[in-house]
């Protein structure tokens, strides 16, 4: 008889309904989410009536805005509910099957609405600033207004701007081979754990090992898990090739001079933003040297054997573990300088099950935050009692409350921000915290404890994802020079960053670590990982002030989370006290960092 395949996790149907979150509040049963996604494909022949009329008065082109928001917001819904049940378990084929019916609603309902930016862009600017003076509830339609005039020389005609619509359903499948391939099929492989019996590593518990204080155990974690990339990785270069080419696509049928310049226009955001961030990182490598190098004497290895599976070893002899309570308390209390409503809601949001914090097989790996307009802004990651679990979960609070925010505070058509906004928001919360931890205990387990979790915070959003960065501006620039898009030039090209970030520091595994790049589904949102190294600096420059009690820059700070996307996101930020389009509060952020490695360095002797 053939033993059954070891296995750290159970199935979706056996975990714990409190450590699962309840989307029970989105739509009670899946018979209703049924009903609902009829509703709602209905509702989109209720746009029809009005192509080609927006330019006959103002209320005509009111009654339109307000008729593709009512489309947006039930639409919205359906992919909430669809997409976070996926999330769940990818192995669920109903669930798979909702999220795909609801991506392709979503793309026809963008096709339905089409028409609307370029028939408000042929309008007249005289007349339109005349519509607004007279129609006041035009008023709440301005930002947007400004928008799509900003981008007039974009926009196509509307049957052209139908057809780029409808090819986002088609275009949405590389995402979804990726997604299926990582987190539904990919064998991750099977290690011995610290007490010797295997154990099937999965996305939601991968990680778990990476951090284990038994060298053997992450190292064979780190070496299982690369090699099975590594044999995917043609398929992972046809679903992300396949997507840079979808980029490429729509930015030159548009006009834009770029993929980047195109992907950064809607938001507003400066492409010079995004070269100052991947400038300023390639100037401080040298100060990941040094934690580098205190990192592996912290660790008590030779010189030149600091490993991949060695970037996430505890520093701490006996670093503490922290439940689910106390983290909870922990987030209370780190977000305490916020003022009680922002906390209470925090409360609220996790004593009514905002989070899926379980392990199970075929369970999205990482963690993010998701809602629409109407819904709560659920939470999905895996708890593993140590800090960062916290970091994770405040984090992914950061996001949750600025949605939580904006929806209270802005009509649906500006539900969603800018993502240089939405990273500020969740690393101020974990800057927040950095602070109050250190604050809290000054043992040397401790302390260790909590600099690392600010490091790895540091590293990921101000070296990893710029470094990803870079790699996908080179992606794309190959691509706009009609060159192919292959694993092995992938491979050999994020190698060479890696390289470059190392320096002699860290061993090179040229293999595993060249095909990292597939394990980041967030290059499928084009030019998204550099607004982590803004968010981060952003969040350094301003979370200082608020924590030692300026109740002016903390009112300021909440403005900013209420504006949602009714302001660019670079202005509000401007307004809420940090401008990004200057070099100084990324170097300011790397100031930060330092004091973090010079504390490190002293305590390694």
């Amino acid at each position: 008889m053939t033993a059954a395949a070891p296995t750290a996790v159970p199935p979706r149907a056996e975990v714990r309904p409190d450590e699962t979150w309840d989307l029970e509040r989105v739509f009670p049963t899946d018979d209703a989410w049924e009903a609902a996604f009829r509703t709602a494909e209905a509702m989109l022949a209720d746009l029809a009536p009005f192509a080609g009329t927006l330019a006959q008065a103002p209320g005509r082109l009111l009654a339109a805005l307000r008729t593709q928001d009512a489309v947006a917001e039930a639409v919205d819904r359906i992919a909430v509910y669809a997409m976070l049940r996926q999330s769940e378990d990818a192995t669920n084929a109903r669930y798979v099957g909702y999220a795909d019916r609801a991506r392709g609603l979503f793309a026809r309902s963008q096709a339905a609405a089409s028409f609307v930016a370029p028939e408000v862009a042929a309008i007249p600017d005289p007349t339109l600033d005349g519509w607004l003076a007279e129609e006041p509830g035009l008023e709440q339609y301005r930002h947007l207004l400004a928008r799509i005039r900003r981008q007039r020389e974009h926009l196509r005609s509307p049957a052209e701007e139908a057809l780029l619509a409808r090819a986002g359903e088609v275009f949405g499948g590389f995402e979804t081979v990726h997604d299926m391939l990582e987190n539904g099929e990919l064998p991750l492989g099977t290690i011995r754990d610290e007490g010797g019996e295997p154990v099937r590593l999965t996305q939601g518990t991968v990680g778990r090992y990476y951090h284990s204080a038994d060298r053997r155990v992450r190292r064979e974690a780190w070496e299982q898990s690369g090699d099975a990339y590594l044999a995917f990785r043609n398929t992972f270069a046809a679903s992300l090739g396949g997507a840079v080419k979808r980029d490429v696509y729509y930015a030159r049928a548009r006009g834009y001079g770029s993929s980047l310049e195109a992907a950064l226009a809607d938001d507003n955001v400066p492409t010079a933003v995004f070269h100052t961030l991947l400038d300023t990182v390639w100037e401080h490598f040298p100060l990941w040297h040094r934690y580098f190098r205190a990192r592996r004497r912290l660790l008590g290895l030779a010189e030149g054997d600091l490993h991949g599976w060695d970037l996430e070893a505890p520093l701490a002899t006996d670093p503490p573990a922290v439940g689910w309570e106390r983290g909870a308390e922990i987030a209370h209390e780190a977000l305490a300088p916020l003022g009680p409503e922002y906390v209470d809601e925090v409360r609220r949001g996790l004593a009514e099950r905002w989070v899926d914090r379980c392990a199970n097989t075929g369970k999205h790996g990482g963690a993010f935050s998701w809602g629409a307009y109407g819904t709560e802004p659920y939470i999905s990651m895996t708890w593993h009692d140590d800090l960062s679990s916290v970091s994770t979960l405040i984090h992914e609070l950061g996001h949750s409350l600025h949605s939580h925010l904006t929806w209270a505070s802005q009509p649906v058509t500006y539900a969603n921000y800018g993502m240089s906004a939405a990273e500020t928001a969740s690393n101020f919360n974990q800057a927040l915290m950095g602070a109050h931890l250190l604050e809290l205990n000054q043992e040397r387990d401790w302390t260790l404890a909590v600099i690392e979790e600010r490091m790895e915070n540091f590293q990921r959003y101000l070296f990893i994802m710029p470094i990803l960065a870079r790699f996908e501006l080179a992606c794309h620039e190959r691509a706009e020079a009609g060159q192919a898009l292959g694993a092995g030039w992938m491979n050999e090209t994020l190698l060479g960053f890696w390289q470059q970030g190392y320096g002699n520091e860290v061993a090179i595994d040229p293999a595993r670590m060249g095909v990292i790049w597939a394990r980041f589904p967030h290059l499928f949102a084009n030019f998204y990982v550099f607004q982590y190294g803004v968010g981060i600096a952003a969040a350094a420059a301003l979370a200082g002030p608020i924590r030692a009690g300026d109740t002016e820059a903390r009112d300021r700070y909440l403005r900013f989370l209420r504006q949602g996307g009714s302001q660019d996101p670079i202005e509000a930020l401007r307004e809420a006290g940090v401008d990004m389009r200057s070099p100084e509060p990324f170097r300011a952020a790397f100031a930060v960092l330092d004091g973090y490695v010079t504390r490190l360095e002293e305590l390694a002797g």
